[in-house]
Protein backbone atom coordinates (compact mmCIF):
# COMPACT_ATOMS: atom_id res chain seq x y z
CA UNK A 1 0.00 0.00 0.00
CA UNK A 2 2.52 2.29 -0.92
CA UNK A 3 3.94 4.61 -3.66
CA UNK A 4 7.08 6.04 -4.42
CA UNK A 5 8.82 8.49 -6.83
CA UNK A 6 12.50 8.06 -7.85
CA UNK A 7 15.02 10.83 -6.74
CA UNK A 8 15.07 12.09 -10.66
CA UNK A 9 11.62 12.20 -11.22
CA UNK A 10 9.09 14.98 -10.74
CA UNK A 11 8.65 15.55 -7.14
CA UNK A 12 5.17 16.16 -6.10
CA UNK A 13 3.95 19.60 -3.70
CA UNK A 14 6.68 20.81 -1.47
CA UNK A 15 8.91 17.43 -2.62
CA UNK A 16 5.91 14.56 -2.11
CA UNK A 17 8.08 11.08 -2.41
CA UNK A 18 6.68 8.46 -0.98
CA UNK A 19 2.92 7.65 0.54
CA UNK A 20 1.70 4.54 2.37
CA UNK A 21 -1.02 3.74 4.36
CA UNK A 22 -0.58 1.95 7.63
CA UNK A 23 -1.78 -2.29 8.41
CA UNK A 24 -5.66 -1.03 9.56
CA UNK A 25 -5.87 2.07 7.45
CA UNK A 26 -6.10 4.15 9.88
CA UNK A 27 -3.17 6.28 9.43
CA UNK A 28 -1.26 7.83 6.28
CA UNK A 29 2.64 8.48 6.29
CA UNK A 30 4.00 10.83 3.41
CA UNK A 31 7.62 10.98 2.63
CA UNK A 32 8.95 14.77 1.34
CA UNK A 33 11.92 16.24 0.22
CA UNK A 34 12.42 17.55 4.09
CA UNK A 35 11.13 14.93 6.08
CA UNK A 36 7.87 12.88 6.70
CA UNK A 37 4.38 13.93 8.22
CA UNK A 38 1.52 11.07 9.82
CA UNK A 39 -1.66 11.97 9.23
CA UNK A 40 -4.48 10.09 10.91
CA UNK A 41 -7.47 9.45 8.65
CA UNK A 42 -10.14 8.20 10.74
CA UNK A 43 -12.39 11.49 9.51
CA UNK A 44 -14.03 12.78 6.65
CA UNK A 45 -13.67 16.24 7.17
CA UNK A 46 -10.30 16.37 8.84
CA UNK A 47 -7.32 15.38 8.02
CA UNK A 48 -5.03 16.13 11.22
CA UNK A 49 -1.19 15.67 11.07
CA UNK A 50 -0.18 14.21 14.22
CA UNK A 51 3.61 14.31 13.64
CA UNK A 52 5.39 15.99 11.67
CA UNK A 53 9.97 15.14 11.16
CA UNK A 54 12.23 17.19 9.16
CA UNK A 55 15.52 15.58 10.82
CA UNK A 56 16.30 13.23 7.93
CA UNK A 57 15.39 14.95 4.07
CA UNK A 58 14.33 12.83 1.02
CA UNK A 59 12.77 10.11 2.83
CA UNK A 60 11.10 7.65 0.05
CA UNK A 61 9.85 5.10 2.48
CA UNK A 62 8.11 5.62 5.76
CA UNK A 63 6.57 3.03 7.30
CA UNK A 64 4.11 3.00 10.49
CA UNK A 65 3.56 0.13 13.05
CA UNK A 66 -0.66 -0.01 13.44
CA UNK A 67 -1.28 2.75 15.69
CA UNK A 68 1.75 2.08 17.80
CA UNK A 69 4.83 4.99 18.30
CA UNK A 70 7.08 2.45 15.60
CA UNK A 71 7.55 3.84 12.30
CA UNK A 72 10.81 2.95 9.89
CA UNK A 73 12.34 5.09 7.48
CA UNK A 74 14.50 5.02 4.68
CA UNK A 75 16.36 8.00 2.98
CA UNK A 76 17.73 8.69 -0.37
CA UNK A 77 20.93 10.18 1.15
CA UNK A 78 21.39 6.65 2.51
CA UNK A 79 19.35 3.93 0.81
CA UNK A 80 21.06 1.22 2.36
CA UNK A 81 20.45 2.50 5.95
CA UNK A 82 17.03 1.39 7.56
CA UNK A 83 16.04 3.55 10.68
CA UNK A 84 13.40 2.55 13.47
CA UNK A 85 12.18 5.54 15.57
CA UNK A 86 9.92 5.87 18.66
CA UNK A 87 8.52 9.08 16.88
CA UNK A 88 6.59 10.62 19.53
CA UNK A 89 9.69 10.29 21.86
CA UNK A 90 11.66 11.20 19.27
CA UNK A 91 13.56 8.55 20.35
CA UNK A 92 15.74 5.95 17.34
CA UNK A 93 15.07 2.39 18.54
CA UNK A 94 18.13 1.21 16.23
CA UNK A 95 19.37 1.01 12.65
CA UNK A 96 20.21 -1.66 10.30
CA UNK A 97 22.77 -1.24 6.88
CA UNK A 98 22.05 -3.87 3.91
CA UNK A 99 24.83 -4.55 1.07
CA UNK A 100 22.33 -2.89 -1.58
CA UNK A 101 19.64 -0.34 -1.76
CA UNK A 102 16.70 -0.62 0.18
CA UNK A 103 13.18 -1.28 -1.73
CA UNK A 104 10.79 -2.08 0.44
CA UNK A 105 9.76 -2.15 4.15
CA UNK A 106 6.45 -3.93 5.27
CA UNK A 107 5.59 -4.21 9.16
CA UNK A 108 3.24 -6.73 11.67
CA UNK A 109 3.50 -6.97 14.71
CA UNK A 110 5.44 -10.04 14.41
CA UNK A 111 7.84 -9.72 12.03
CA UNK A 112 9.45 -6.93 10.06
CA UNK A 113 10.44 -7.36 6.53
CA UNK A 114 13.38 -5.57 4.25
CA UNK A 115 13.46 -6.33 0.78
CA UNK A 116 16.55 -5.82 -1.77
CA UNK A 117 16.46 -6.08 -5.60
CA UNK A 118 17.89 -9.69 -4.94
CA UNK A 119 17.81 -10.99 -1.22
CA UNK A 120 15.14 -10.31 1.61
CA UNK A 121 15.84 -9.68 5.40
CA UNK A 122 13.16 -11.30 8.25
CA UNK A 123 13.40 -9.41 11.72
CA UNK A 124 11.85 -10.34 14.44
CA UNK A 125 10.27 -6.93 15.32
CA UNK A 126 10.27 -7.66 19.27
CA UNK A 127 13.93 -7.05 19.29
CA UNK A 128 14.62 -6.23 16.07
CA UNK A 129 16.97 -9.41 15.82
CA UNK A 130 17.94 -10.58 12.25
CA UNK A 131 16.11 -14.30 11.76
CA UNK A 132 16.68 -14.90 8.59
CA UNK A 133 17.96 -13.78 5.03
CA UNK A 134 16.33 -14.82 1.96
CA UNK A 135 19.33 -14.23 -0.69
CA UNK A 136 19.86 -14.63 -4.41
CA UNK A 137 16.11 -13.76 -4.78
CA UNK A 138 14.44 -13.81 -8.42
CA UNK A 139 15.36 -10.12 -9.76
CA UNK A 140 12.73 -7.68 -8.20
CA UNK A 141 13.76 -4.07 -9.27
CA UNK A 142 11.11 -2.70 -7.73
CA UNK A 143 10.62 -4.18 -3.98
CA UNK A 144 7.93 -5.80 -4.99
CA UNK A 145 6.39 -7.89 -1.72
CA UNK A 146 3.77 -8.41 0.81
CA UNK A 147 3.26 -9.54 4.34
CA UNK A 148 0.42 -10.53 6.12
CA UNK A 149 -0.46 -7.82 8.67
CA UNK A 150 -2.01 -11.03 11.21
CA UNK A 151 0.97 -11.77 13.04
CA UNK A 152 -0.27 -15.53 13.84
CA UNK A 153 -0.01 -16.24 10.38
CA UNK A 154 2.92 -14.01 9.17
CA UNK A 155 2.77 -15.05 5.75
CA UNK A 156 5.02 -13.19 3.62
CA UNK A 157 4.67 -13.29 -0.64
CA UNK A 158 7.57 -11.99 -3.05
CA UNK A 159 8.04 -12.66 -6.90
CA UNK A 160 9.24 -16.27 -8.03
CA UNK A 161 10.63 -15.36 -11.28
CA UNK A 162 11.34 -12.19 -13.21
CA UNK A 163 10.14 -13.25 -16.29
CA UNK A 164 6.67 -14.71 -15.46
CA UNK A 165 3.78 -14.08 -12.54
CA UNK A 166 5.26 -16.54 -9.89
CA UNK A 167 4.48 -15.94 -6.24
CA UNK A 168 6.36 -17.86 -3.58
CA UNK A 169 4.28 -18.03 -0.12
CA UNK A 170 6.93 -17.94 2.78
CA UNK A 171 5.97 -18.52 6.35
CA UNK A 172 7.99 -15.56 8.01
CA UNK A 173 6.80 -17.02 11.63
CA UNK A 174 8.41 -20.55 10.98
CA UNK A 175 10.83 -19.22 8.20
CA UNK A 176 10.10 -21.67 5.31
CA UNK A 177 8.54 -22.18 2.33
CA UNK A 178 4.94 -22.87 1.95
CA UNK A 179 3.60 -23.26 -1.61
CA UNK A 180 4.96 -21.29 -5.14
CA UNK A 181 1.70 -19.89 -6.97
CA UNK A 182 1.44 -19.71 -10.64
CA UNK A 183 -0.19 -16.75 -10.78
CA UNK A 184 0.14 -15.23 -14.41
CA UNK A 185 1.94 -15.13 -17.88
CA UNK A 186 3.59 -11.87 -17.20
CA UNK A 187 5.56 -10.49 -14.52
CA UNK A 188 3.92 -9.51 -11.45
CA UNK A 189 2.78 -5.90 -10.88
CA UNK A 190 1.05 -5.91 -7.40
CA UNK A 191 0.48 -8.33 -4.42
CA UNK A 192 -1.40 -7.86 -1.50
CA UNK A 193 -2.93 -9.79 1.39
CA UNK A 194 -6.24 -9.43 2.98
CA UNK A 195 -6.31 -8.50 6.85
CA UNK A 196 -6.75 -12.16 8.22
CA UNK A 197 -4.27 -13.26 5.61
CA UNK A 198 -6.22 -15.82 4.25
CA UNK A 199 -6.55 -14.19 0.58
CA UNK A 200 -3.84 -13.32 -1.45
CA UNK A 201 -4.69 -10.78 -4.52
CA UNK A 202 -1.93 -10.63 -7.70
CA UNK A 203 -1.97 -8.33 -10.71
CA UNK A 204 0.29 -8.63 -13.50
CA UNK A 205 2.73 -6.05 -15.49
CA UNK A 206 -0.15 -6.23 -18.06
CA UNK A 207 -3.16 -4.86 -15.54
CA UNK A 208 -5.62 -6.34 -17.05
CA UNK A 209 -6.78 -9.07 -14.90
CA UNK A 210 -6.15 -9.49 -11.75
CA UNK A 211 -6.82 -13.04 -9.06
CA UNK A 212 -7.04 -13.63 -5.82
CA UNK A 213 -5.70 -17.19 -4.31
CA UNK A 214 -6.88 -19.46 -1.07
CA UNK A 215 -3.59 -18.66 1.51
CA UNK A 216 -1.83 -21.21 2.19
CA UNK A 217 -3.15 -23.36 -0.06
CA UNK A 218 -2.61 -20.98 -3.58
CA UNK A 219 -6.12 -22.41 -4.79
CA UNK A 220 -7.55 -19.77 -7.23
CA UNK A 221 -10.79 -17.71 -5.89
CA UNK A 222 -11.82 -15.21 -8.33
CA UNK A 223 -10.74 -13.47 -11.29
CA UNK A 224 -11.31 -10.28 -12.56
CA UNK A 225 -10.75 -8.24 -15.35
CA UNK A 226 -9.83 -4.96 -15.29
CA UNK A 227 -10.28 -3.94 -19.04
CA UNK A 228 -9.21 -5.32 -22.07
CA UNK A 229 -8.63 -2.34 -24.49
CA UNK A 230 -4.57 -1.48 -22.83
CA UNK A 231 -1.86 -2.13 -20.67
CA UNK A 232 -1.56 -0.12 -17.60
CA UNK A 233 0.13 -0.07 -14.13
CA UNK A 234 -1.64 -0.88 -11.42
CA UNK A 235 0.63 1.19 -8.64
CA UNK A 236 -2.20 -0.60 -5.59
CA UNK A 237 -4.37 -3.60 -4.32
CA UNK A 238 -6.31 -3.28 -1.28
CA UNK A 239 -8.89 -6.03 0.81
CA UNK A 240 -11.40 -4.40 2.59
CA UNK A 241 -11.37 -5.55 6.37
CA UNK A 242 -13.99 -8.24 5.90
CA UNK A 243 -12.06 -9.13 2.91
CA UNK A 244 -15.55 -8.84 0.41
CA UNK A 245 -14.01 -6.37 -1.85
CA UNK A 246 -10.93 -5.33 -3.64
CA UNK A 247 -10.19 -2.30 -4.80
CA UNK A 248 -7.15 -1.73 -7.65
CA UNK A 249 -5.48 1.73 -8.96
CA UNK A 250 -3.38 2.23 -12.09
CA UNK A 251 -1.61 4.86 -13.70
CA UNK A 252 -5.18 5.77 -15.40
CA UNK A 253 -7.47 8.18 -14.23
CA UNK A 254 -10.00 4.96 -13.19
CA UNK A 255 -9.96 2.92 -9.80
CA UNK A 256 -11.82 -0.32 -9.52
CA UNK A 257 -13.59 -1.93 -7.06
CA UNK A 258 -14.44 -5.27 -7.14
CA UNK A 259 -17.15 -7.48 -4.93
CA UNK A 260 -15.40 -10.84 -3.67
CA UNK A 261 -18.80 -12.59 -3.90
CA UNK A 262 -19.75 -16.66 -5.07
CA UNK A 263 -22.36 -16.40 -7.52
CA UNK A 264 -25.23 -18.98 -6.18
CA UNK A 265 -26.59 -20.81 -9.07
CA UNK A 266 -29.60 -22.28 -7.75
CA UNK A 267 -31.21 -18.70 -6.65
CA UNK A 268 -31.33 -17.96 -10.54
CA UNK A 269 -32.76 -21.08 -10.41
CA UNK A 270 -35.28 -20.20 -8.63
CA UNK A 271 -35.78 -16.93 -9.42
CA UNK A 272 -35.06 -16.69 -13.58
CA UNK A 273 -35.02 -13.34 -15.14
CA UNK A 274 -33.70 -12.17 -18.47
CA UNK A 275 -30.11 -11.42 -17.54
CA UNK A 276 -29.85 -14.85 -16.07
CA UNK A 277 -31.03 -16.45 -19.22
CA UNK A 278 -28.25 -14.21 -21.54
CA UNK A 279 -25.38 -15.37 -18.55
CA UNK A 280 -26.30 -19.35 -19.29
CA UNK A 281 -26.66 -18.75 -22.72
CA UNK A 282 -22.47 -17.10 -22.42
CA UNK A 283 -21.75 -19.72 -20.24
CA UNK A 284 -22.86 -22.67 -22.45
CA UNK A 285 -21.43 -20.84 -25.47
CA UNK A 286 -18.00 -20.05 -23.57
CA UNK A 287 -17.18 -24.09 -23.55
CA UNK A 288 -17.13 -23.76 -27.62
CA UNK A 289 -14.38 -21.17 -27.36
CA UNK A 290 -10.58 -20.84 -27.52
CA UNK A 291 -9.67 -21.22 -23.59
CA UNK A 292 -8.55 -17.76 -24.41
CA UNK A 293 -12.05 -16.20 -25.28
CA UNK A 294 -13.41 -18.53 -22.76
CA UNK A 295 -11.78 -16.89 -19.85
CA UNK A 296 -12.48 -13.65 -20.60
CA UNK A 297 -16.34 -14.08 -20.79
CA UNK A 298 -16.41 -15.92 -17.76
CA UNK A 299 -14.35 -13.25 -15.27
CA UNK A 300 -16.09 -10.54 -13.46
CA UNK A 301 -16.23 -6.95 -13.93
CA UNK A 302 -15.68 -3.83 -11.60
CA UNK A 303 -18.86 -3.38 -8.75
CA UNK A 304 -17.40 0.02 -8.67
CA UNK A 305 -15.37 2.74 -10.36
CA UNK A 306 -13.59 5.93 -9.56
CA UNK A 307 -12.76 8.68 -11.81
CA UNK A 308 -10.49 10.66 -10.99
CA UNK A 309 -9.01 13.98 -12.13
CA UNK A 310 -5.59 13.17 -12.78
CA UNK A 311 -3.64 11.30 -15.14
CA UNK A 312 -0.83 9.63 -15.55
CA UNK A 313 0.25 10.06 -11.76
CA UNK A 314 1.23 7.27 -8.87
CA UNK A 315 -1.43 6.83 -6.42
CA UNK A 316 -2.28 4.10 -4.04
CA UNK A 317 -5.80 3.31 -2.65
CA UNK A 318 -7.56 1.52 0.08
CA UNK A 319 -10.75 0.55 1.59
CA UNK A 320 -11.71 1.96 5.00
CA UNK A 321 -14.94 2.31 7.47
CA UNK A 322 -14.87 5.48 8.13
CA UNK A 323 -17.53 6.92 10.94
CA UNK A 324 -19.22 3.93 10.10
CA UNK A 325 -19.67 4.26 6.29
CA UNK A 326 -17.45 2.67 3.52
CA UNK A 327 -14.63 4.90 1.50
CA UNK A 328 -12.15 4.68 -0.54
CA UNK A 329 -9.05 6.35 -0.10
CA UNK A 330 -7.01 7.45 -3.02
CA UNK A 331 -3.38 9.22 -1.87
CA UNK A 332 -1.78 10.61 -4.98
CA UNK A 333 1.57 11.96 -5.75
CA UNK A 334 -0.26 15.33 -6.67
CA UNK A 335 -0.23 16.08 -3.40
CA UNK A 336 -4.04 15.29 -2.22
CA UNK A 337 -5.55 12.46 -0.15
CA UNK A 338 -9.49 11.83 -2.41
CA UNK A 339 -12.45 10.53 -0.04
CA UNK A 340 -15.23 9.00 -1.97
CA UNK A 341 -18.54 6.99 -0.38
CA UNK A 342 -19.02 3.57 -2.05
CA UNK A 343 -22.57 2.20 -1.96
CA UNK A 344 -22.05 -1.37 -0.59
CA UNK A 345 -25.34 -2.66 -2.51
CA UNK A 346 -25.29 -0.95 -6.03
CA UNK A 347 -21.64 -0.49 -6.31
CA UNK A 348 -21.54 1.91 -9.73
CA UNK A 349 -20.08 5.19 -9.52
CA UNK A 350 -18.12 6.90 -6.31
CA UNK A 351 -19.09 9.81 -5.01
CA UNK A 352 -16.25 12.29 -4.20
CA UNK A 353 -16.82 13.94 -1.05
CA UNK A 354 -13.51 15.65 0.09
CA UNK A 355 -10.21 16.21 -0.86
CA UNK A 356 -7.56 17.36 1.41
CA UNK A 357 -4.25 19.08 0.66
CA UNK A 358 -1.28 16.72 2.27
CA UNK A 359 0.93 20.40 2.38
CA UNK A 360 -1.83 22.61 3.43
CA UNK A 361 -0.85 25.60 5.57
CA UNK A 362 -4.11 25.28 7.46
CA UNK A 363 -4.24 21.87 9.72
CA UNK A 364 -7.19 19.69 8.68
CA UNK A 365 -8.95 22.06 6.14
CA UNK A 366 -9.75 20.02 3.04
CA UNK A 367 -12.10 20.84 -0.11
CA UNK A 368 -15.74 19.61 -0.38
CA UNK A 369 -17.03 18.25 -3.94
CA UNK A 370 -18.57 21.79 -4.46
CA UNK A 371 -15.00 23.49 -4.48
CA UNK A 372 -13.64 20.61 -6.79
CA UNK A 373 -15.58 21.65 -10.10
CA UNK A 374 -13.25 21.64 -13.08
CA UNK A 375 -9.88 21.24 -10.81
CA UNK A 376 -7.65 18.74 -12.60
CA UNK A 377 -3.79 17.60 -11.86
CA UNK A 378 -1.41 17.81 -15.32
CA UNK A 379 -0.20 14.38 -16.37
CA UNK A 380 3.66 13.98 -15.35
CA UNK A 381 6.36 11.36 -16.20
CA UNK A 382 7.68 9.39 -12.61
CA UNK A 383 10.51 7.20 -11.91
CA UNK A 384 10.34 4.87 -9.13
CA UNK A 385 12.24 4.62 -6.05
CA UNK A 386 14.34 1.81 -7.29
CA UNK A 387 16.71 4.51 -9.45
CA UNK A 388 17.86 6.25 -6.68
CA UNK A 389 21.83 6.44 -6.83
CA UNK A 390 23.71 3.99 -4.70
CA UNK A 391 25.28 6.77 -2.08
CA UNK A 392 28.61 8.23 -2.68
CA UNK A 393 29.21 8.46 1.44
CA UNK A 394 29.51 5.02 3.77
CA UNK A 395 27.02 4.51 6.38
CA UNK A 396 27.75 6.43 9.71
CA UNK A 397 30.54 4.84 11.48
CA UNK A 398 28.82 4.40 14.84
CA UNK A 399 26.63 0.96 13.20
CA UNK A 400 28.42 -1.58 14.41
CA UNK A 401 28.70 -4.85 12.57
CA UNK A 402 27.07 -8.08 13.27
CA UNK A 403 24.98 -10.97 11.39
CA UNK A 404 27.43 -10.77 8.54
CA UNK A 405 27.09 -14.55 7.97
CA UNK A 406 23.27 -14.18 7.47
CA UNK A 407 24.22 -11.75 4.05
CA UNK A 408 26.39 -8.97 5.07
CA UNK A 409 23.54 -7.08 6.89
CA UNK A 410 25.20 -4.50 9.51
CA UNK A 411 23.23 -3.65 12.68
CA UNK A 412 23.65 -0.61 14.48
CA UNK A 413 23.03 -0.38 18.31
CA UNK A 414 19.86 -1.71 19.93
CA UNK A 415 18.37 0.86 22.94
CA UNK A 416 18.36 -1.08 24.93
CA UNK A 417 19.00 -4.92 25.17
CA UNK A 418 15.65 -6.28 25.20
CA UNK A 419 14.02 -8.88 27.07
CA UNK A 420 10.27 -10.03 25.84
CA UNK A 421 7.75 -12.66 26.60
CA UNK A 422 7.55 -15.51 24.76
CA UNK A 423 4.17 -14.01 22.86
CA UNK A 424 3.78 -11.18 20.40
CA UNK A 425 3.07 -8.03 22.24
CA UNK A 426 0.98 -4.97 22.02
CA UNK A 427 2.09 -2.31 20.06
CA UNK A 428 -1.08 -0.39 19.97
CA UNK A 429 -0.02 0.93 23.56
CA UNK A 430 3.15 3.51 22.91
CA UNK A 431 3.31 2.59 26.90
CA UNK A 432 4.06 -0.81 26.09
CA UNK A 433 6.26 -0.92 22.61
CA UNK A 434 8.69 0.15 21.71
CA UNK A 435 10.79 0.15 24.96
CA UNK A 436 13.43 2.57 24.75
CA UNK A 437 16.09 4.31 26.93
CA UNK A 438 14.56 7.36 28.91
CA UNK A 439 18.16 8.02 30.57
CA UNK A 440 20.19 11.42 29.22
CA UNK A 441 23.36 9.88 27.17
Amino acid sequence: MECKEGADGPAGPEGLICASFNQDTTSLAVGTKTGYRLFSVTLVDRLDCIHESAETPDVYIVERLFSSSLVVVVSLTMPRRMNVYHFKKGTEICNYSYSNNILAVRLNRQRLIVCLEESIYIHNIKDMKLLKTLLNTPSNPTGLCALSINHSNSYLAYPGSATIGEIILYDANNLSTVTMIPAHDSPLAAITFNASGTKLASASERGTVIRVFTVPEGARLFEFRRGMKRYVNISSLSFSADAQFLCASSNTETVHIFKLEQHSPSREEESPTWSAYVGKMFTAASNYLPAQVSGMMNQDRAFATVRLNIFGLKNICALATIQKLPRLLVASSDGHLYIYNVDPQDGGECVLVKKHRLFDTEEGRGESEEELQARASPPANQSYAATVAIPTTPPSSAVLTGYSEDGGVKKGEVIPEHEFAAGPVCLDDENEFPPVNTQDN
